[in-house]
């Protein structure tokens, strides 16, 4: 399924034949299942494998995001797609960068708070943080945990 080219504005230097950024002229953007894919060679060893993290660790985690982003979702009553799209968010992002290096949960709930905004159901990123800190507490079993009232 190939998209035809996207128009492109800018205050960027303009010409007739495109955007002129650094020194490369842009001038059409394709949409393509080729562009769209990750390359097998990124897809083994991951970032996480070469910081050390087990193969079964590593899907756990992902799993584990996964799950989480679709009950933030439910609970912020975002649309399916938009769940999905956070999930998708989550997946290539540990694909460049390693869960060693980078919190999982923080990661999950910067992808529900853009992919909300991409799929046109956002929500107020108070929210989000509310129900990651709920999420959070529910797993802890630790219900003397409360975050500061802003002010």
């Amino acid at each position: 399924m190939a998209a035809g080219p996207l128009s492109v504005s800018s205050n960027a230097s303009t010409n007739n034949d495109g955007i002129l950024i650094g020194d490369k002229v842009y001038s059409e953007v394709y949409l393509t299942i080729d562009n769209s894919l990750i390359p097998e060679e990124r897809l083994s060893p991951t970032p996480s494998m070469l910081d050390g993290l087990d193969l079964n660790t590593e899907t756990d985690l992902r799993i584990l995001g996964c799950e989480l982003i679709q009950s933030a979702g439910i609970l912020l009553r975002l649309p399916q797609v938009a769940m999905a799209t956070a999930q998708v968010l989550f997946q290539r992002f540990f694909y460049s960068k390693s869960f060693v290096k980078h919190s999982f949960e923080i990661v999950a709930m910067a992808c529900i708070n853009l992919a909300s905004k991409i799929e046109e159901a956002p929500r107020r990123i108070r929210d989000v943080i509310n129900v990651f800190h709920h999420l959070r507490q529910i797993r802890c079993k630790n219900d003397q945990l409360h975050l500061p009232k802003p002010g």
